[in-house]
């Protein structure tokens, strides 16, 4: 199994030649005056295809930064899991950390530099896409037989950006070839409506899997369930149970017996992993932060400093069954601060010690088979099929079998089932809004039910399920959402 996909001798080139500068209308490559001079080989494109699998690794998509606190704060998990009723921003809630605070209780404003972050390199990601795209046409392969994969690559790549872009902003720009500058929004609808024509592609051209040779690259099942949860999300339960039934149907993925084992290095790119985005510590800045973002205390993490994030909320801890083995994989709440002698509560999925500081080895699972199987049952509807779908990982669990009998309804225990299995894993926010609960959840849980004597005060949901286009874009010209 090899871990990296992208050489480290390739990735400070690639800084330079395809960044894009900090204003969002400049979607150009950085460097104007090398781009003629590049695109020319498939090594070239092999090159530019890296440099987007490069653009997720980045503190505003899938990774974590260190520009707002020791311990690092990231981009898609704050803003989807933090924003959830999972988890909170941790205890600290001052200073720098206050941009985290107020996303976690629906407070933020149009200058918040952590959706703006999002913002900016989802789109430097979607730049690199769209130079790969529309330049390799002119590229002459030869006897290589992987430029169709490329082109997958790059329109997966593009669709997983945009389909983050469009939950979380709503109506925004999407542009599909090479730009300087764009202003046009489109409706979310447009946007989830090119992803299935896109992803659709995509699928069409990746293998089922690449050489041992590399691994993490994306493949037809990563292409096949982005598609799935987009239909899903625009209500084609039918078209969403084709895709799911076709990567069952492939025999590439299954569950991994024991659900603890899904995490930590050692047990990355598993039979049940479809895409993970891929960190290597010891490569300068190709290390992950999770395990000090998230981790209640610096000796957990080898000595190194946290500044702890994405804390498991009380509701969170209170929605696991007596039994269900997924809890002690998935989070502690018996740590006490060697310090404080307090009791803390922390993820443990992403725990590991770092090779240095922000230097981990973890990889971010972005789809897993566990959550096909959840979706086939979601795409079907009641039914004896879709309980043994979801009784597959209870049994994983340790938990009895639930049937139509079982109290409450079909999309509710589907909905909890879903929680449970993949906290932490950025899809309770998005199920949240698919499934039309995230008012009534969020009101629920903003009244601060049950909250343990260590929690934060009970907010009010203002109800805003989108986040503001950030300011610098408004001013730019773009309309608010």
């Amino acid at each position: 199994m090899m871990k990296k996909i992208i050489p480290a001798s390739l990735l400070f080139s690639l800084l330079f030649i395809f960044s894009c500068s900090d204003d969002f209308t400049s979607l150009a490559p950085h460097s104007e005056r090398n781009v003629e001079n590049f695109y020319k080989t498939p090594g070239d494109i092999e090159i530019a295809v890296n440099g987007i699998y490069d653009a997720l690794q980045g503190g505003g998509t899938y990774g974590t930064t260190t520009e707002f606190a020791t311990g690092g704060t990231g981009g898609y998990w704050v803003l989807t899991e933090i924003r959830s009723d999972n988890t909170d921003q941790g205890p600290d809630v001052t200073g720098l950390s206050l941009q985290v605070a107020v996303l976690n209780r629906f407070e933020e404003d149009a200058l918040n530099e952590i959706p703006q972050g999002s913002w900016i390199e989802s789109y430097q990601g979607i730049a690199r896409a769209n130079a790969v795209l529309t330049r390799i046409g002119d590229v002459d392969f030869g006897a290589r037989q992987d430029k169709d994969s490329f082109i997958g690559e790059a329109l997966f790549l593009r669709s997983l950006f945009y389909y983050n872009l469009a939950l979380l902003f709503g109506n925004i720009p999407m542009p599909l070839t090479e730009t300087v500058s764009i202003s046009a929004q489109v409706p979310a609808a447009t946007v989830f409506t090119q992803l299935i024509t896109d992803l659709t592609d995509a699928a069409s051209k990746l293998p089922d899997v690449h050489p041992s040779t590399v691994g993490g690259r994306a493949t037809k099942g990563a292409a096949q369930t982005l598609l799935a949860r987009v239909y899903l999300t625009v209500g084609n339960n039918s078209a969403a149970e084709t895709a799911l039934r076709a990567i069952i149907s492939s025999g590439v993925f299954q569950l991994v017996p024991n659900y603890e084992d899904l995490w930590g290095p050692a047990n990355e790119l598993n039979t049940e992993s479809i895409f993970e985005v891929q960190f290597k510590s010891g490569l300068a800045t190709e290390g992950s932060g999770y395990a000090q973002a998230f981790a209640a205390d610096e000796t957990q993490v080898g000595g190194f400093p946290v500044n702890q994030r994405n804390r498991p909320t009380v509701d969170m801890i209170n929605a696991y069954e007596p039994g269900d083995l997924r809890f002690e994989a998935s989070m502690d709440t018996t740590f006490l601060n060697p310090t404080s002698g307090a009791r803390q509560r922390y993820v443990r999925k992403y725990l590991s010690v770092p090779a240095g500081d922000q230097d981990g080895d973890n990889n971010w699972i972005v789809f897993r088979y566990a959550d096909v199987l959840l979706m086939l049952a979601e795409a079907i509807g009641e039914g004896g099929e879709a309980y043994g779908l979801i009784n597959q990982l209870r049994t994983r669990a340790g938990l009895a079998d639930i049937e139509a009998n079982t109290a409450g309804t079909f999309e509710d225990k589907l909905l909890q089932e879903r929680r449970v299995e993949l906290a932490f894993e950025n899809h309770r926010w998005y199920d949240l809004l698919r499934f039309g609960k995230a008012q009534e959840v969020m009101q629920a849980h903003s009244a601060g039910a049950t909250l343990d004597t260590f929690d934060d005060p009970a907010f009010t949901f203002t109800g805003q399920l989108l986040y503001a286009i950030p300011q610098r874009e408004v001013d730019l010209g773009l309309d608010q959402n």
